[in-house]
């Protein structure tokens, strides 16, 4: 079987999801990609399983499931986002 990809190194802090895939590391805000992981304990959160193909992830405690190349996405998406900044433009 050929793996899609080579998914590591998941784990989560402070309302994040971390990962690498493919040797590339990752970071994005689990509530973006995922409510119920965002609301899920952290022993729930940490009982997953990746596909074998390498194109999932598996949480079986809160039944979810989520794919690599969406996660990825949802990644370079949120750092490519524009920034509203909280300070108005002098006239």
């Amino acid at each position: 079987m050929t793996k899609l990809h080579k998914i590591k190194n998941i784990h989560f802090e402070k309302g994040f999801m971390l990962f690498t895939v493919d040797t590339i590391s990752y970071k994005i805000k689990l509530a973006d990609v995922s409510l119920k992981l965002s609301k899920a304990s952290d022993k729930a959160k940490n009982d997953y399983k990746i596909s074998a193909a390498g194109y999932g992830i598996h949480w079986s405690q809160i039944d979810e499931d989520l794919s690599i190349d969406g996660l990825i996405s949802k990644a370079k998406k949120s750092l490519t986002a524009p920034r509203v900044s909280s300070q108005r433009a002098k006239a």
